[in-house]
Protein backbone atom coordinates (compact mmCIF):
# COMPACT_ATOMS: atom_id res chain seq x y z
CA UNK A 1 0.00 0.00 0.00
CA UNK A 2 1.10 3.66 -0.77
CA UNK A 3 2.63 5.25 2.34
CA UNK A 4 0.21 8.38 2.59
CA UNK A 5 -2.78 5.86 1.65
CA UNK A 6 -1.77 3.49 5.02
CA UNK A 7 -1.59 6.52 6.71
CA UNK A 8 -4.73 8.07 6.03
CA UNK A 9 -6.25 4.27 6.57
CA UNK A 10 -5.39 4.66 10.18
CA UNK A 11 -7.89 3.02 12.65
CA UNK A 12 -7.72 1.94 16.20
CA UNK A 13 -8.83 -1.82 16.58
CA UNK A 14 -9.98 -3.10 20.01
CA UNK A 15 -11.13 -6.68 18.50
CA UNK A 16 -7.81 -9.08 18.08
CA UNK A 17 -7.59 -12.76 16.42
CA UNK A 18 -6.05 -15.47 18.88
CA UNK A 19 -2.80 -15.72 16.35
CA UNK A 20 0.28 -14.19 18.08
CA UNK A 21 2.70 -11.54 17.09
CA UNK A 22 6.23 -13.45 16.57
CA UNK A 23 8.79 -12.16 18.54
CA UNK A 24 11.09 -11.58 15.13
CA UNK A 25 8.11 -9.21 14.15
CA UNK A 26 7.47 -7.57 16.93
CA UNK A 27 11.57 -6.54 17.73
CA UNK A 28 11.66 -5.41 14.10
CA UNK A 29 8.56 -2.87 14.58
CA UNK A 30 9.99 -1.63 17.96
CA UNK A 31 13.31 -1.09 16.10
CA UNK A 32 11.68 0.45 13.05
CA UNK A 33 10.13 2.77 16.07
CA UNK A 34 13.14 4.12 17.60
CA UNK A 35 14.71 4.65 14.56
CA UNK A 36 12.15 7.99 14.63
CA UNK A 37 14.30 11.18 15.17
CA UNK A 38 15.34 11.79 18.26
CA UNK A 39 15.95 15.40 19.86
CA UNK A 40 19.68 15.94 20.64
CA UNK A 41 20.10 11.99 20.21
CA UNK A 42 18.75 11.79 23.45
CA UNK A 43 16.68 9.04 22.97
CA UNK A 44 14.28 9.12 25.66
CA UNK A 45 11.89 5.74 25.27
CA UNK A 46 11.62 3.32 26.56
CA UNK A 47 9.96 0.04 25.65
CA UNK A 48 8.35 -2.75 28.24
CA UNK A 49 6.63 -5.51 26.39
CA UNK A 50 4.17 -7.18 28.62
CA UNK A 51 3.06 -11.05 28.51
CA UNK A 52 2.36 -12.41 32.52
CA UNK A 53 -1.42 -12.53 31.65
CA UNK A 54 -1.76 -11.23 35.20
CA UNK A 55 0.32 -8.52 34.81
CA UNK A 56 -1.79 -7.31 31.73
CA UNK A 57 -4.87 -7.93 33.50
CA UNK A 58 -4.13 -5.72 35.74
CA UNK A 59 -3.20 -3.15 33.39
CA UNK A 60 -6.47 -3.51 31.86
CA UNK A 61 -8.32 -2.80 34.74
CA UNK A 62 -6.27 -0.39 35.92
CA UNK A 63 -6.78 1.59 32.31
CA UNK A 64 -10.86 1.22 33.06
CA UNK A 65 -11.72 -1.98 32.28
CA UNK A 66 -9.85 -2.59 28.88
CA UNK A 67 -10.16 -5.54 27.78
CA UNK A 68 -8.53 -6.02 24.41
CA UNK A 69 -5.14 -4.77 27.11
CA UNK A 70 -5.69 -8.66 27.71
CA UNK A 71 -6.57 -9.99 24.37
CA UNK A 72 -4.07 -8.13 22.12
CA UNK A 73 -1.44 -10.60 20.12
CA UNK A 74 1.22 -7.89 22.05
CA UNK A 75 1.15 -5.48 24.79
CA UNK A 76 4.00 -2.86 25.26
CA UNK A 77 3.79 0.19 27.58
CA UNK A 78 6.04 3.31 25.92
CA UNK A 79 8.10 5.55 28.99
CA UNK A 80 9.87 8.96 28.74
CA UNK A 81 12.96 7.76 29.82
CA UNK A 82 15.56 10.39 31.52
CA UNK A 83 16.96 7.39 34.08
CA UNK A 84 19.50 5.89 31.14
CA UNK A 85 20.42 9.48 30.40
CA UNK A 86 21.42 10.46 33.69
CA UNK A 87 23.80 7.10 34.21
CA UNK A 88 25.17 8.34 30.95
CA UNK A 89 25.52 11.81 32.29
CA UNK A 90 27.48 10.20 35.57
CA UNK A 91 29.34 8.08 33.47
CA UNK A 92 30.97 10.95 31.74
CA UNK A 93 31.76 13.02 34.87
CA UNK A 94 28.67 15.34 34.83
CA UNK A 95 26.25 16.10 37.06
CA UNK A 96 22.71 15.41 36.05
CA UNK A 97 20.36 17.93 36.85
CA UNK A 98 16.78 16.54 37.80
CA UNK A 99 13.35 17.94 37.34
CA UNK A 100 13.86 20.29 34.24
CA UNK A 101 10.10 20.61 32.24
CA UNK A 102 11.74 20.89 29.25
CA UNK A 103 14.06 17.84 29.35
CA UNK A 104 10.75 15.55 30.17
CA UNK A 105 8.86 17.71 27.24
CA UNK A 106 11.84 16.46 24.85
CA UNK A 107 11.59 12.49 26.15
CA UNK A 108 7.67 12.41 25.98
CA UNK A 109 8.16 13.89 22.15
CA UNK A 110 11.23 11.30 21.67
CA UNK A 111 8.25 8.35 22.97
CA UNK A 112 5.53 9.60 21.17
CA UNK A 113 7.73 9.93 17.41
CA UNK A 114 8.97 6.80 18.17
CA UNK A 115 5.44 5.09 19.05
CA UNK A 116 4.23 6.57 15.81
CA UNK A 117 6.55 4.89 13.79
CA UNK A 118 6.46 1.86 15.32
CA UNK A 119 2.52 2.13 14.15
CA UNK A 120 3.14 2.44 10.46
CA UNK A 121 5.63 -0.28 10.39
CA UNK A 122 2.92 -2.64 12.59
CA UNK A 123 -0.17 -1.57 10.15
CA UNK A 124 1.92 -1.29 6.93
CA UNK A 125 2.58 -5.69 7.12
CA UNK A 126 -1.18 -5.82 8.37
CA UNK A 127 -1.64 -5.82 12.12
CA UNK A 128 -3.85 -3.30 14.45
CA UNK A 129 -3.42 -1.46 16.77
CA UNK A 130 -4.56 0.52 19.76
CA UNK A 131 -3.09 3.25 21.60
CA UNK A 132 -4.09 2.89 25.81
CA UNK A 133 -4.02 6.37 27.65
CA UNK A 134 -5.65 4.87 30.48
CA UNK A 135 -2.96 3.43 32.25
CA UNK A 136 -1.91 7.47 33.13
CA UNK A 137 -5.10 6.93 35.68
CA UNK A 138 -2.99 5.42 38.13
CA UNK A 139 0.81 5.97 37.24
CA UNK A 140 2.17 5.25 40.39
CA UNK A 141 0.56 1.82 40.13
CA UNK A 142 1.76 1.28 36.52
CA UNK A 143 5.54 2.37 37.95
CA UNK A 144 4.98 -0.28 40.48
CA UNK A 145 4.00 -3.56 38.35
CA UNK A 146 6.54 -2.40 35.84
CA UNK A 147 9.11 -1.59 38.52
CA UNK A 148 10.43 1.81 37.43
CA UNK A 149 12.71 3.67 38.75
CA UNK A 150 12.71 7.49 39.12
CA UNK A 151 13.11 9.54 36.00
CA UNK A 152 11.20 7.16 34.33
CA UNK A 153 7.26 7.73 33.31
CA UNK A 154 4.84 5.35 31.51
CA UNK A 155 2.98 7.56 28.89
CA UNK A 156 0.56 5.03 26.95
CA UNK A 157 0.55 1.44 26.16
CA UNK A 158 0.37 -0.06 22.72
CA UNK A 159 -1.88 -3.09 21.97
CA UNK A 160 -0.52 -4.84 18.87
CA UNK A 161 -2.10 -7.79 16.79
CA UNK A 162 -4.16 -9.43 14.19
CA UNK A 163 -7.42 -7.23 13.41
CA UNK A 164 -10.66 -9.24 14.02
CA UNK A 165 -12.60 -6.28 12.96
CA UNK A 166 -12.89 -4.00 9.94
CA UNK A 167 -14.12 -0.90 11.57
CA UNK A 168 -15.07 2.70 9.76
CA UNK A 169 -12.76 5.24 9.60
CA UNK A 170 -13.39 8.13 11.83
CA UNK A 171 -13.62 11.17 9.85
CA UNK A 172 -10.67 14.31 11.05
CA UNK A 173 -11.25 18.33 11.50
CA UNK A 174 -11.06 19.50 8.07
CA UNK A 175 -7.82 20.96 7.16
CA UNK A 176 -9.35 24.31 6.80
CA UNK A 177 -9.39 24.18 10.11
CA UNK A 178 -6.14 22.64 11.25
CA UNK A 179 -3.55 23.78 8.49
CA UNK A 180 -2.80 27.78 8.85
CA UNK A 181 -0.58 29.93 6.42
CA UNK A 182 1.78 31.88 7.69
CA UNK A 183 -0.69 33.04 11.34
CA UNK A 184 -3.13 31.79 13.43
CA UNK A 185 -6.60 32.89 11.41
CA UNK A 186 -9.13 31.73 12.84
CA UNK A 187 -11.88 33.18 10.96
CA UNK A 188 -13.24 30.45 9.31
CA UNK A 189 -12.57 27.86 11.99
CA UNK A 190 -16.55 28.11 13.86
CA UNK A 191 -17.66 26.78 10.61
CA UNK A 192 -15.63 24.15 9.48
CA UNK A 193 -16.28 22.50 13.26
CA UNK A 194 -20.07 23.07 12.87
CA UNK A 195 -19.59 21.04 9.12
CA UNK A 196 -17.10 18.54 11.27
CA UNK A 197 -19.79 17.98 14.09
CA UNK A 198 -22.51 17.31 11.55
CA UNK A 199 -20.04 14.43 9.99
CA UNK A 200 -19.08 13.10 13.40
CA UNK A 201 -22.47 12.68 14.11
CA UNK A 202 -23.80 10.73 11.23
CA UNK A 203 -20.24 8.62 11.98
CA UNK A 204 -21.37 7.75 15.02
CA UNK A 205 -25.19 7.47 14.33
CA UNK A 206 -23.73 5.00 11.84
CA UNK A 207 -21.78 3.11 13.28
CA UNK A 208 -23.82 2.57 16.77
CA UNK A 209 -27.46 2.04 14.18
CA UNK A 210 -28.82 4.85 15.97
CA UNK A 211 -28.05 4.76 19.34
CA UNK A 212 -25.53 7.54 19.40
CA UNK A 213 -26.25 11.14 18.37
CA UNK A 214 -22.94 12.95 19.25
CA UNK A 215 -20.44 15.58 18.05
CA UNK A 216 -16.98 16.58 17.98
CA UNK A 217 -17.86 19.84 19.92
CA UNK A 218 -20.26 17.95 22.63
CA UNK A 219 -16.60 15.23 23.19
CA UNK A 220 -14.55 17.98 23.60
CA UNK A 221 -16.53 19.73 26.27
CA UNK A 222 -16.99 16.60 28.15
CA UNK A 223 -13.11 16.35 28.09
CA UNK A 224 -12.20 19.50 28.63
CA UNK A 225 -15.15 20.93 31.21
CA UNK A 226 -13.51 19.48 34.23
CA UNK A 227 -10.38 18.40 35.73
CA UNK A 228 -8.18 15.59 33.70
CA UNK A 229 -5.99 13.22 35.55
CA UNK A 230 -4.91 15.77 38.28
CA UNK A 231 -2.23 13.57 39.75
CA UNK A 232 -0.16 13.57 37.36
CA UNK A 233 1.57 16.85 38.03
CA UNK A 234 2.31 14.95 41.55
CA UNK A 235 3.10 11.89 40.09
CA UNK A 236 6.09 13.36 37.66
CA UNK A 237 7.20 15.22 40.38
CA UNK A 238 7.35 12.13 42.73
CA UNK A 239 9.52 10.59 39.80
CA UNK A 240 11.95 13.51 39.60
CA UNK A 241 10.97 14.69 35.73
CA UNK A 242 9.19 18.00 36.73
CA UNK A 243 9.99 20.31 39.04
CA UNK A 244 11.19 23.60 37.16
Amino acid sequence: MDVIDLLKSHRSIRKFTDEPVEDDLAESIIAAGLSAATSSNLQGTTIIRVRNPETRAAIAELAGGQTYVETAGAFFVWCADLHRSSVACEMAGGEFHAGMTEHFIIAATDCAIAAQNAVVAAESVGLGICYIGGIRNDPAQMSELLDLPEQVAPLFGLCLGWPDQDPQLKPRLPLSVTLKEETYDESNDVAGIEAYDAQMRQYYLDRTGGKLDRTWSADMSALLGKESRPHMRGYLDSQGMNRS
